[in-house]
């Protein structure tokens, strides 16, 4: 049984783009990164998901239970963090925190304060009194202090500065070691490349790729820096699966893309003084699959 299963999950507005045939599952356990830019259908997709807005077509299950039939039973062991969050802005941290606390008929002040403390967050102030950092807090301590099963988080760093960025990860980490599935939604895709070891690739509300990132990475180009001892002939390494290369004097670089040995023998025909191979990042290996896709 799948933490969650989209099948064919489809969202129209009218003539408007929302989501389309979008379909991936995530394992028990797991931390799963869902990426694309601002406007591929994440947020809605999420929201589906949560029924918060209802499907034109396909379904959704969370640990095996209809997201719709069974929506106030499976919200229970959600917690859910907007890319937005909007609270009564006379309304105090804690008692905000208390009301959240209420719906899950669970004693939570320990782990509300507990949470606060690593988060850097003064439950006594008024909402309307924080910056978008520390509101952004709140809907974190809000969104874990049940200590759901499922954490789902839509752009969740938005607003916090770097060292409180790893500080939550830090808590994500813990969190996920006690046995919770976390489904993060991102756009900057080294937090993604940090956390997840699987991700699902949308663009234009469709679903382009479901990967391990490592697969990703090593069925992606590899960077290639080569220091020849003099200037290599023209041409010398334009092989098939070169690409980009470019020449300064003795230096040569270059993208390439399939039977490394075959690379490795054109290299050792000639005299080197150095050599770099190096992994894409997540990013450039996002950016091939946006223009593959174009």
């Amino acid at each position: 049984m799948y933490a969650i299963e989209l099948k064919n999950l489809t969202k129209r507005y009218g003539k408007s783009r929302g989501i389309e045939d979008v379909s991936f599952h995530v394992e028990q356990g797991e931390i799963f990164g869902f990426i694309g830019p601002n406007g591929a259908g994440k947020s809605t997709t999420i929201r589906t998901l949560l029924s918060l807005i209802y499907p034109t077509s396909g379904s959704a299950t969370i640990f095996g239970k209809d997201c719709i039939k069974y929506a106030p039973e499976i919200k229970k062991d959600i917690g859910y963090l907007p890319s937005e969050v909007f609270y009564y802005d006379n309304m105090k941290v804690i008692d905000l925190l208390n009301y959240s606390a209420s719906f899950y008929k669970k004693d939570c002040r320990n782990r509300i304060k507990e949470l606060a403390e690593m988060m850097e967050l003064n439950l006594n102030k008024k909402i309307d009194d924080l910056s978008l950092g520390n509101k952004k807090k709140v809907g974190i301590v809000q969104g874990l202090l049940h200590e759901p099963k499922l954490i789902i988080l839509d752009e969740p760093t938005s607003g916090l500065d770097p060292l409180m960025q790893q500080k939550f990860f830090d808590l994500l980490e813990t969190e996920n070691k006690k046995g919770a599935t976390i489904l993060f939604s991102s756009h900057i895709l080294s937090e993604v490349q940090r956390l997840c070891k699987r991700v699902a690739i949308i663009k234009e509300g469709r679903i382009i790729q479901v990967e391990k990132i490592s697969t990703l990475k090593e069925n992606n180009y590899k960077k290639f820096k080569i220091v020849t001892q003099s200037k290599p002939e023209e041409n010398y390494f334009n092989i098939p699966g070169a690409t980009q290369i470019d020449v300064k004097g003795n230096i040569v670089s270059f993208m390439f893309k399939g039977n490394i040995n075959l690379m490795m023998k054109k290299i050792s025909e000639t005299e080197i003084t150095n050599l770099w191979v190096e992994e894409p990042n997540l990013e450039e290996i996002f950016m091939h699959f946006y223009k593959k896709e174009d």
